[in-house]
């Protein structure tokens, strides 16, 4: 298999080559969470591609709740063998699988739950983890939500629950890269200390630096280890908007726009192609 720092460079130029080609979708937080889904894809997860099942038994499953990162979801899934990684250059198009928000009628395999009203994917997770308790399934349930999405309430009530219930097959990640559509979450409204809250409402708070991937490794193989012992897992990894691409790095300016020609030309002489182009 490629090391796992040559497919996150991969990824990144599928992103901003996605986006680019329609004029549309959201490279920001895609950028920024590349390290994860590389990580989560191809080293962490105990899952099998094809044939794919929706149910998804003896798995482990993976729910994204923020989902308008879709373009490093989709390059993920098409490079660790879900679909024809040809597929990618469909992307936001007219009849494409591959729709600005995940879908599930378009039956794209990897694609489990319909996902981008956010504040959502904390409660469908925890549907699926408690589906694998009651069916005595001992694979794990995998979530990232965005820190601005924390502020939508609906998440508040899937935290409290899900410590009271002891899911312990949970592990969530939050994307705690500081910034949203409008701004700096601290200005649009301050998520406060989000360890303390997490740690008040009986979970297990992880912090991961999800940039670099020997952490982001670390840190996952740490939070598994947790699992199964009373308590849901949360994971604070801070990453920096736009990574990998010097002129988007750190501004919520790239979180829903895309590179014209002479950005998109700067931004890939930055990620040098590692696995091929689609």
């Amino acid at each position: 298999m490629p090391e796992l720092k040559d497919i996150a460079t991969q990824i990144r130029r599928d992103i901003v080559r996605m986006v680019h080609a329609v004029q549309s979708g959201h490279p920001g937080g895609s950028l920024g969470c590349t390290e994860f889904f590389t990580a989560l894809y191809f080293k962490v997860m105990e899952h099998t591609p094809v044939p794919f099942d929706m149910d998804g038994k003896d798995q482990d499953l993976f729910f994204l709740s923020n989902g308008h990162i879709s373009p490093v979801f989709y390059s993920a899934l098409a490079r660790s063998g879900y679909f024809p990684i040809s597929e990618l250059a469909t992307f936001r198009k007219i009849d494409s699988r591959l729709q600005g928000h995940p879908t599930t009628h378009e039956h794209l395999p990897g694609i489990r739950v319909a996902s981008g009203s956010l504040g959502q994917g904390m409660s469908v997770a925890l549907g699926a983890a408690l589906s694998k308790k009651l069916n005595k399934d001992s694979k794990i349930v995998y979530s990232l939500h965005g820190d601005g999405e924390l502020q939508e309430g609906q998440n508040w009530e899937a935290i409290m629950f899900a410590a009271h219930h002891k899911v312990d097959n949970l592990i969530s990640t939050v994307d705690y890269n500081g910034q949203q559509i409008d701004g700096p979450t601290d200005k649009v409204m301050s998520l406060g200390d989000l360890d303390a809250k997490f740690f008040s409402f009986g979970w297990k708070v992880l912090q991961m630096n999800g940039n670099d991937m020997d952490d982001v490794l670390a840190t996952l193989a740490k939070a598994k280890s947790l699992t199964g012992k009373g308590q849901p897992i949360v994971i604070l990894m801070k990453t920096a908007m736009g990574k990998g691409v010097d002129f988007m790095e750190g501004s919520h300016e790239w979180h829903g726009i895309a590179p014209n020609d002479e950005q998109l030309a700067k931004a890939l002489a930055q990620l040098p192609e590692t696995l091929g182009d689609y």
